[in-house]
């Protein structure tokens, strides 16, 4: 008994001593509903990351507008350390520019960049629709008609496809989602048939690729053509990471910091993300924060010059 209540007594005292941050789990805000492309990169990172920081890592699903509900709770958290955001960039660099937002980019810390994923339109196998060339035929036989499913207003895919419309002058009937799991299973059902995304999702729900946003030719899909190819000078990609609200303390960012670097590097980590068809793509702290800064002025311009506001 007497060895029993020393041991209790020094599990006691060596939980006083730590710092109260590695005693509190960290929150991981996704601003997207579970299932989706983003919500499983989350959860293929988690456990690395917990390992890295030294600390729990809970996952918090905050879903809505493309993601700005949970960037929003983020830019509203104490900059502690506690909290952080996984996003796709889009949802804070050109969702602002397309619908407005309700936070600052002045309100957000980047951390490290981990992924940057092609833009893939898809559809299922059995749609009829295996080119560009079937799907823009069938947008003129009745205008407006032919509807596409996104992740959101104002988001990458959104504005790929709005990019393409004028380009193409066609007019497609866009349907919202929350996310992209809500989207397979609308899909599933014969809702919809068409679908632009982040191309990890082809392999997963055996989707057909019928064109990508990306400069070059992807090594996950080497048969499909980009939209260059086809003739329409369109390039996106959905490049993710991890933020801190702004005023988080320097050794924090830091630690932060280097948990993201370390969790890029571990196995289950890059073959996970393997498995998905996500392209790895890491930088660090000061390149993430010049390379977000870059991308937020470049589709400023981008909206301004083609007029991408969406109602």
């Amino acid at each position: 008994m007497r060895r029993k209540l020393l041991v209790a007594a020094g599990m006691l005292w060596l939980a006083a001593s730590l710092p109260a941050q590695a005693q509190t789990a960290v929150t991981m805000i996704v601003g997207y509903p579970p299932g989706g492309a983003t919500d499983l990169m989350a959860r293929i990172m988690q456990p690395e990351l917990s390992t890295a920081l030294g600390q729990q890592v809970v996952i918090k699903n905050v879903a809505g507008a493309n993601g700005t509900v949970g960037a929003l709770e983020l830019a509203r958290s104490r900059p502690d350390g506690t909290t952080i955001l996984f996003a796709p960039g889009g949802s804070l660099v050109l969702t602002p520019h397309t619908r407005g937002a309700p936070f600052q980019q002045s309100e957000f810390a980047p951390i490290c960049q981990m992924v940057d994923a092609h833009v893939v339109m898809m559809t299922q196998q059995d749609s009829g629709m295996r080119t560009l060339q079937d799907v823009i035929a069938r947008a003129r036989q009745n205008p407006g008609a032919l509807p596409y499913a996104s992740t959101g207003p104002g988001g990458t895919p959104n504005v790929s496809m709005i990019s393409l419309e004028r380009g193409a002058n066609i007019e497609l009937n866009h349907i919202p989602f929350r996310g992209s799991g809500e989207v397979m299973q609308a899909m599933a059902g014969n809702q919809l048939h068409l679908f632009t995304d982040q191309g990890n999702l082809i392999r997963q729900y055996n989707l057909h690729p019928i064109a990508i946003f990306s400069a070059e030719r992807a090594r996950e899909f080497p048969d499909t053509p980009t939209m260059r190819e086809l003739g329409h000078d369109i390039v996106f990609t959905i490049w993710s990471g991890l933020y801190a609200p702004a005023a988080t303390p320097e050794p924090v960012m830091a630690r932060l910091e280097a948990a993201c670097l370390r969790m890029m590097q571990a196995q289950p980590v890059v073959a996970g993300l393997g498995r998905m068809d996500m392209p790895i793509r890491v930088r660090n702290r000061v390149e993430f924060a010049e390379f977000h800064r870059a991308e937020y002025e470049r589709f400023g311009r981008l909206v301004q010059q083609y007029n991408l506001r969406v109602n």
